[in-house]
């Protein structure tokens, strides 16, 4: 083994990296940039608080002790629901996750159970699918108070049961409220990466000083390059959705409201890419760049992790990030159908899409060094 030349060619290596301040910055700030992130969405995971809403049809001893019991539990925040509310509907209306319904008879079935052993107790818990990690953790909760309570009742007879419903509907599964985050995650990747080198390697190769002496506006060059941009944008959707539909029989609506977001999306980050870009010098450090921006993203904007695992800075953080909109917006105008919110996060997203490709508009020139 030659050891010189080893030696030496890591002195080159990183004489050559360390030349580069903009890879230096990125290589050392990109991990602590994840860390972070990861360390407050889990460190403080034990300290989370889900909420459960419940209501008490039967307002008797038992119903009063199991509530007790499930608002004893440190993640647990119990908050209750009045009597003359409709579950399904107040949960959609409010985007709630879980909600525990205690039926009017409750009791009544508890004491019958002694005397019959057929005769059971069965309480319904309404889940959000969407949720599925949130879920996860208050069913489980939920089913060991349950089964402590049944222990306590009969030794371990099933005089308590749960009988669990989406309010969304039973023909959705959780793939159905993913493949939306997806096509908004992949958007975003592509045009933000797209922007950021495109714009890098055409400063770094002298191509935007040529673009001055070429019979073309800045502006022409800027709205070609967000065509083929948008193209690509509809191709990967297209490919998510076809491949989301044969596999595991994804079930999805393409509405005005998807079209609409599809563009206005690829705008908006193809702007964040070309004010990145904008700041940007050295091509090899375009990539850490633009994982800078779209990995926090990626984890902070509901697309892999429900914002009720996140405290609370984290959930007020993820609000004011575009993907989460985008994310919202693709779901309720794909699997929820609703109207009103696909409206609402079209527009938010249509706002930044102007802001964003705007500013970046104006920050890419030409005749820069």
């Amino acid at each position: 083994m030659n050891t010189r030349f080893i030696i030496n060619d890591f002195k080159v290596s990183f004489r050559q990296w360390s030349r580069s301040k903009g890879t230096v910055f990125w290589t050392i700030f990109f991990p602590i940039v994840l860390i972070t992130i990861f360390g407050m969405i889990f460190s403080e995971s034990d300290s989370t608080s889900y909420d459960l809403y419940i209501q008490d049809l039967d307002d008797s001893q038992h119903s009063e002790q199991i509530i007790s019991i499930l608002d004893n539990i440190s993640i647990i925040t119990v908050k209750h629901l009045k009597n003359d509310v409709n579950v399904k509907s107040y949960m959609t209306e409010h985007s709630i996750t879980t909600a525990l319904v205690i039926p009017s008879d409750f009791s009544q079935n508890i004491q019958q159970s002694f005397v019959n052993s057929d005769i059971t107790s069965t309480m319904k818990f309404y889940i959000d699918p969407t949720q599925q990690t949130t879920v996860s953790i208050i069913q489980s909760v939920v089913g060991n108070v349950i089964q402590e309570y049944n222990l306590g009742l009969s030794e371990g007879a099933q005089v308590i049961g749960v009988d669990t419903e989406q309010i969304i509907g039973e023909d959705l599964e959780f793939i159905d409220f993913f493949i939306p985050g997806m096509i908004g995650f992949t958007i975003m990747t592509s045009c933000i990466y797209g922007s950021i080198e495109r714009n890098t390697k055409f400063r770094k190769d002298g191509i935007l000083r040529k673009m001055l002496t070429m019979p073309v506006t800045r502006t022409e060059w800027i709205f070609s390059k967000m065509i083929f941009m948008m193209f690509l944008s509809f191709i990967s959707t297209t490919i998510i959705l076809i491949f989301g539909i044969i596999v595991w029989g994804l079930t999805v609506h393409i509405t005005l409201f998807v079209i609409i977001l599809i563009i206005a999306t690829s705008f908006m980050f193809s702007g964040i890419g070309m004010i990145v870009g904008r700041f940007v010098k050295d091509e090899e450090t375009a990539d850490m760049a633009g994982g800078a921006i779209t990995f926090p993203m990626m984890f902070l904007a509901g697309t892999f992790f429900p914002l009720d695992q996140m405290p609370a800075f984290l959930k007020t953080v993820a609000q004011l990030l575009p993907l989460y909109y985008v994310n919202e917006g693709f779901r309720n105008a794909m699997i929820f159908l609703d109207f009103d919110k696909s409206l609402w996060f079209t527009g938010l997203v249509l706002i930044f899409a102007c802001l964003f490709f705007i500013t970046g508009s104006i920050l890419s020139k030409w005749d820069e060094d």
